[in-house]
This record gives structure tokens, sequence and C-alpha cells, in this order.
């Protein structure tokens, strides 16, 4: 397996790699991760079954459409492939460090001008991806709101009721999302789409970094509502963010309808807790909008 890869390495960027040397490291909740070097150059490699090859792929071409921007740092996607039983991307290695205040603030400012990465198409993404091992829809739509209703909250309660989750409240929410966002008209941006603070750090130099994206064009606001929902982004990134694009009125209000996303998500994934959270949100959802 490791053969191939190498070979795949030297291949792509043209000068010969053969690791020598490879050590376990984080990849995460759903990935197996390595980092491995011939001695002078490093990698970072995530595995995961044959199967899971698409998600690689979904991954590396999002990295590869933000690191595109020359906006914020990313590590860049090297390669991907399956070898054996495995599938496998490769990605630039990054040593990372400790964020200080003015790293905070230079990823807030660098996000929001990946931000004003935009798309004709309108929202959505050329493939669909996965919010951690849950498929994404990104079917191209031109209507925030209809994308967002489709292909975001529907698609996560299909998903709960088929584990079980009650959501007594679902088809009313549904129902008041084009009102809630009658007049919210987003651009579509190019998101991280899954932007918590485990996603997010620094390099050992204090450059700031994203990696792990869900990718896709959607409203800016769903990557500043996640950094929010589990908390680990300091205040410095907000006034970073505010100085090169000031989020929009009433976002306080549309945070929590964002965040379900992700709880829905959370509960078809762990289950437990998460669904009197969504439940919560919903009801909270309804009476801010009435």
């Amino acid at each position: 397996m490791w053969t191939e890869i190498d070979a795949n390495i030297s291949q792509v960027t043209g000068e010969k790699f053969q690791s020598s040397q490879r050590r376990s490291v984080g990849g995460g909740c759903i990935n197996q991760g390595y980092s491995v070097c011939d001695g002078e150059r490093t990698y970072f490699v995530k595995f995961n079954q044959a199967s899971q090859i698409a998600m690689f792929e979904a991954e590396a071409l999002g990295l590869q459409q933000m690191y595109q921007t020359a906006t914020i740092r990313v590590p860049k996607p090297i390669c991907w492939d399956t070898a054996g039983d495995s599938s496998y991307v490769v990605l630039e290695w990054l040593e990372m460090g400790s964020a200080q205040t003015k790293s905070w603030e230079e990823m807030g400012r660098k996000l929001a001008a990946m931000h004003k990465a935009t798309s004709s198409q309108g929202f959505g993404w050329d493939i669909n991806n996965t919010i951690g091992s849950t498929p994404q829809i990104n079917t191209w739509t031109a209507d925030w709101g209809e994308f967002y209703t489709k292909y975001r909250l529907s698609y996560q309660f299909q998903l709960g009721r088929r584990k079980g989750g009650h959501f007594p409240q679902e088809k009313e929410l549904l129902e008041a999302i084009p009102e809630i966002l009658a007049d919210h008209k987003p651009q579509p941006s190019l998101v991280h789409g899954d932007l918590w603070g485990g996603n997010a750090g620094c390099t050992v130099a204090g450059e700031p970094v994203i990696f792990d994206p869900a990718a896709y064009f959607g409203d800016r606001e769903v990557d500043i509502a996640m950094t929010e929902l589990f908390g680990g982004f300091s205040a410095a990134f907000y006034r970073g963010y505010n100085e090169v694009w000031r989020l929009n009125e009433g976002y306080e209000q549309r945070k929590t309808l964002y965040n379900l996303y992700h709880i829905l998500n959370h509960f078809n994934l762990f289950g437990g807790g998460y669904l009197s959270q969504a439940n919560r949100m919903i009801s909270q959802i309804l009476a801010i909008s009435r």
C-alpha cells in the first residue's frame, strides 16, 4: 500500500518520494491519519475504507477550490486514490502551533476574503460531498431558502426519522423558512461548511489555517454561525471578519436556524441528547419568527 502511495506522490509532484518514516497522527473521528516523510519532505495521509474514495475526492476538490482563492491557508491537496482495501488522500503537511490574538484576527479577515468568492450557478456545488460521514447534497439551486430547506434541513429530518427521531414542529419550521429568510438575499459564497474549532488552527509561524471542509456555495453566515456552536473561536476572529465584511442585520436570528443543520447531523451520527437539543432549537426559531 505504501509503495503505491509513494509512487502516486512521486508522479504528481514530479519528484521521487519514498517514505522512510511513518507515524500515526490524528485523522479526526472518521479517518486514520499518518505523517509520512522521506527525510526531506513530509505529507499528511488520511485513510478510510476503499468505498469512501468519493469522500476523499470531494474533500480534496474542496480544498483545491479554497486554495485557488489565495485567501486563507488550507493544506494543499496532493493526490488521492485507492490502494488495496483502503482509500486515501495525501495533503500538504503543516506544522501546527498555538493561535495568538493577531492570528485570530487574521483568520477572520482571510475567511471574509474567501467568502467573497462567488458562483454564477447559484447555491450548491458541482458534486455532493459529506458532512462528517453523512452525505451532503449540493444540487445547484437559484434560491438560498429553497436550497437550505430542501438540501440541508429536509434531508437531515428525513435521516433523523429513519433513525427513530421525532420532530413535532418539523412541518411548521420548514413552512416558516421562506418567511424567516424573506428579507435576506445573500450572495452564493464559497463556504468551508464544517467550521468548528477542531477544523481551524494556526501554523507554528502564526498563520491561520482551516481544514477538513464540507465545501459548497452558500450563505456565508453558515460558517460564522458554526464557529459559535461548539465554541473555540476568539473574539478577535469576529473583529477581523467584520473589518473586511460586516455581518448582515438579522444574523443573530438566523444563526440558530443554520446551526440546526449541524445538530440534526450530530443526532444522525451520534444519537443521544442531540434530538432534544434539535427540538429545543426548532421551538426557539419558531418563537422568534412569529
